[in-house]
């Protein structure tokens, strides 16, 4: 076995990790100022942006400069001769004007997530939230419920981040079986959507808190999907769960402690009739944890955010549903880190 020499190995992937805030700030930051957006009407100059976005000369072309490097903006001439336009990926996931925007997840990134990791290291040493909750705020879940504003955020981001899995799901799994389907959790009734576009015979419910009600209910009436998709409300932590073929649960689990994620998965077998299917969608964890580090990061992330929860493997869900009856379990492959695992009853 050959082994690395002093001189064969070189500090760039450490100062590339270790330095990384540098772009991903630098992305976040266009993000939050809609650079990306103002980019997709049409191409502008240095000095437009400047103006439209209310930025210091000192930095401008650094800032812009840099995301170009980054890929994310093209650019003709240079400095006071320069032309700015979207990169082909920006403008089409960047843009808040279309549907297949999914910065809502960097604006949270951005607006809240950036300051709490900071806090990493007391995280990993007391096992607490970095969040609101630890200057005395309100549970993460209870504040974003009770602002309308702040829950139509979050469930824009969620429906962002996520919105390339529901699709690849509702178009690769087999539901020639299945009828009905249930996504607990719902919020903004996208992987309910999808489903109903891409199955025309499946009928489905996005079941979630009351709150969330009227935001799903104006996504299926815009998509003109209300005679297939219905929106029920409720509390999966404290009631049975509506009954379906298929039970869905999109980034749920990971939020609970084991206790309460072997009862969810109880709830689930209890929903489903013989033959029926329960899905999760998840950064799920490769059994050796050393491969998705995105997913192993997920985890880190919902120490930060909650009191118990945390991201898994496989292994670690086939051990879970076997205990409560399911006897088969599959996963497919969807976008990026992500995954749906699944268990038949």
């Amino acid at each position: 076995m050959k082994t690395s020499t002093t001189e064969s190995l070189d500090p760039s992937k450490i100062m590339q990790i270790g330095m990384g805030f540098w772009a991903s700030k630098t992305l976040l930051t266009a993000v939050n100022m809609e650079l990306f957006t103002h980019l997709a009407k049409g191409e502008l100059s240095g000095i437009e942006i400047k103006n439209k976005l209310g930025l210091h000369e000192r930095g401008l072309y650094d800032f812009l400069d840099t995301l170009v490097s980054l890929g994310f903006l093209k650019r003709s001439g240079l400095k006071e001769t320069s032309i700015y336009s979207n990169a082909e990926d920006t403008n089409l996931f960047l843009d808040k004007n279309k549907p297949s925007y999914v910065g809502g997840i960097l604006e949270m990134a951005n607006n809240r997530l950036f300051d709490f990791w900071n806090n990493l290291e007391e995280c990993l040493k007391t096992g607490k939230p970095q969040n609101e909750t630890k200057t005395g705020g309100a549970p993460i879940f209870e504040a974003l419920y009770a602002d309308e504003s702040k829950l139509r955020e979050f469930l824009k981001a969620m429906g962002g981040i996520q919105m390339g899995n529901f699709i690849t799901f509702s178009k690769t799994f087999d539901f020639k079986n299945y009828n009905t389907l249930c996504d607990i959790g719902g919020a903004g009734a996208y992987l309910a959507a999808q489903v109903a576009i891409n199955n025309k015979h499946m009928n489905c419910i996005s079941f979630d808190l009351p709150p969330v009600e009227p935001v799903a209910k104006e996504n299926i009436k815009m998509m003109g999907l209300g005679d297939r998709v219905s929106i029920k409300s409720g509390d999966f932590l404290n009631e049975d769960l509506p009954q379906a073929d298929v039970i869905t649960m999109g980034n749920i689990l990971h939020d609970w402690g084991l206790d309460d994620k072997k009862m969810l998965i109880k709830k689930a077998y209890e929903a489903l009739p013989q033959g029926g299917a329960f899905v999760v969608i998840e950064n799920i964890i490769d059994d050796n944890r050393c491969e998705n580090a995105f997913g192993l990061m997920m985890s880190l992330n919902m120490n930060i955010e909650t009191s118990e929860g945390f991201d898994f493997s496989a292994s670690d869900f086939n051990s879970w549903v076997n205990q409560c009856g399911f006897t088969k379990t599959f996963i497919m492959p969807l976008t990026g880190p992500s995954s749906a695992i699944v268990a038949i009853k």
